[in-house]
């Protein structure tokens, strides 16, 4: 007996499951009761989504809260580390440059400072190492260790030997290739924290759309009992009335009365349907006329579409055609088997096609007529086999190629939507030539400048630092192009002598050029006090970068000594 009450009442669930899915495709089938029974129980669901709902936003804050506040200290710390790297270099720079051990004791001090607050900002840092960075942190915790040591012996080196050892040191392919790896864990670890701030920001979103969540699901309980009332009096009390007003018209003889409630699958819609059944035949004849109406129209306006696009294409192709044939360069596009495409007439004159090839012939017919006509001699079916290669693997690629009548053709080849290949080619013989002609006149007047016995020094008219010095102006200053180039006249020279090159370069700015020797003394810190007779013109403009002084110097004492 209790097998059968318990199938008894799985059927009954199952037929009410049906009903209510063909209710909610738009079918009213449900009778009034199993309508309210139904808002009761979405709104118990509701209900439960909406504790359900609560839990998850209690815990969403509270995830948030942690990895924003640990986002924006890591993120601060690597801040701080990076510039703190920024001072112990700056530090370590004025070690490099100065003069006496009084001033590197003061570089240093701070130096030593700033490596003991980088010490500290990285073991604060460790609090907020998570599984995303613990690796690289590790690594970059190991370079900082090496980045102070190394600071450390600038110190030393600055404070017990001299700068310049200090300089030395610090000038090395291993301090660089330190300080780059430094920089990049530092950009690592930021985009790392940038991440984890990002990933903060998602579960704030999350958040807010929990709270939406809740807002809706509050709102939909509130529907939802506002609904059992409606449904109450719109399904019982105002439908018998308004059944009952409508059988009193047909029973006086109006038979065009509209009797409402037709959809209802209820007691009260068969009711309705069993008065209205001839009017809803009509009303289907009426529905098929508007259909087939309405189907008329669809098709004129498909057919004046396609029209519309048709003339599109053609006018986009004819601006294609244009557009390629009015390159200056060759062009060839080839589809995923290496047929033409399309191919515009300079590919047409560099290669000398005749009018038998054309969009539809083969990559393997140009070949074959290049062969003929002396532009080809390598292997053709390799060559065909390389491009349909490179297609394959949609690599876009730039190469030089020459023919055999002397000509250099440079290629550009890219990749097009849909399996093709497109190639860009142009002629830059004439370029090539101009090129090694200029390297040739750049070697010979090198070649001369190098050996002139008279001393050619280039100076950068903006920030007065030596750009080149020739051979003759080593000898007569006394010291390499390596200690001079990219220093300024009062990093080499007494200040007297320094003073004296200043004012020739203002009074050079002031007459654009002195072609008139003009002899000076200067104190030369290597060879001493010299008459030297100089003559100095002006390259460029004020406004242009290669604004330069070039002076022509002779040693007048070296002369005098060797007349004597």
């Amino acid at each position: 007996m209790g097998a059968t009450a318990l199938g008894s009442g799985f059927a009954t669930g199952t037929n009410f499951l049906k009903k209510l899915v063909r209710f909610l495709r738009g079918t009213d089938t449900l009778s009034v009761a199993e309508k309210v029974y139904s808002i009761a129980g979405f709104l118990a669901i509701v209900t439960t989504f909406l504790l359900v709902m609560s839990i998850q936003t209690v815990r969403l804050q509270t995830t948030y809260r942690h990895m924003y506040a640990t986002s924006a200290e890591a993120a601060i710390g690597a801040g701080r580390i990076n510039a703190l790297i920024y001072a112990i270099v700056m530090e370590s720079r004025g070690i490099y440059m100065s003069a006496d051990r009084r001033a590197v004791k003061q570089f240093a001090d701070g130096l030593v400072r700033r490596n003991g607050e980088l010490a500290e900002a990285v073991k604060a840092m460790e609090r907020t190492v998570g599984d995303d960075d613990g690796e690289l942190f590790s690594t970059f915790r190991q370079r900082i260790a090496q980045f102070i040591d190394f600071r450390q012996e600038v110190v030393r080196r600055g404070l017990e030997i001299s700068p310049a050892a200090a300089r030395e040191w610090g000038d090395s392919n291993a301090n660089r290739t330190l300080r780059r790896k430094l920089n990049s864990d530092v950009e690592a670890l930021e985009r790392i924290y940038g991440e984890r701030a990002r990933q903060a920001d998602q579960l704030a979103d999350e958040n807010r759309y929990a709270a939406a969540y809740l807002f809706m699901l509050g709102l939909a309980a509130l529907l939802l009992g506002a609904l059992n009332v409606v449904v109450m009096r719109g399904s019982v009390l105002d439908p018998l009335s308004d059944i009952a007003q409508a059988t009193d018209r047909i029973t006086t003889g109006d038979i065009r009365s509209q009797v409402p409630h037709l959809a209802r699958y209820d007691e009260i819609g068969r009711l309705a349907r069993a008065v209205q059944n001839f009017r809803d035949a009509v009303a289907q004849i009426f529905e098929l006329e508007q259909l087939e109406f309405d189907i008329t129209k669809q098709r004129d306006a498909a057919m004046a579409e396609r029209d519309k696009f048709n003339d599109k294409y053609q006018a986009k192709k004819w601006q294609l055609s244009a557009a390629i044939n009015s390159m200056p360069q060759g062009l060839i596009m080839l589809d995923g088997k290496a047929d033409v495409v399309a191919m515009n007439g300079n590919y047409r004159r560099i290669y000398n096609l005749p009018e038998t090839i054309q969009a539809g012939s083969t990559l393997e017919e140009i070949l074959q007529h290049r062969v003929k006509s002396g532009l080809f001699s390598g292997d053709v079916t390799k060559y065909v086999g390389a491009v349909l290669e490179r297609i394959a693997k949609r690599e876009p690629t730039s190469y030089e190629i020459n023919l055999n009548d002397g000509r250099t053709i440079k290629i550009y080849e890219r990749p097009m939507d849909g399996g093709g290949w497109v190639s860009v080619q142009e002629d830059v013989t004439e370029q090539r030539q101009r090129e090694r002609m200029l390297e040739r006149m750049e070697r010979f007047l090198a070649t001369i400048i190098e050996n002139v016995t008279e001393g050619i020094i280039a100076k950068d008219a903006r920030n007065l630092r030596y750009l080149f010095i020739n051979k003759a102006a080593e000898k007569q200053i006394g010291m390499s192009r390596a200690e001079i180039v990219g220093k300024t006249a009062r990093e080499l020279f007494p200040k007297e002598t320094a003073d004296l090159i200043e004012q020739r370069d203002r009074q050079l700015l002031a007459q654009q050029q002195q072609l008139e020797p003009v002899t000076d003394t200067i104190n030369n810190p290597i060879r001493g006090r010299r008459r030297v007779s100089w003559r100095r013109l002006q390259i460029g403009g004020a406004r242009e970068d290669s604004h330069i002084f070039v002076t022509m110097v002779e040693d007048l004492d070296k002369e005098m000594g060797a007349a004597a």
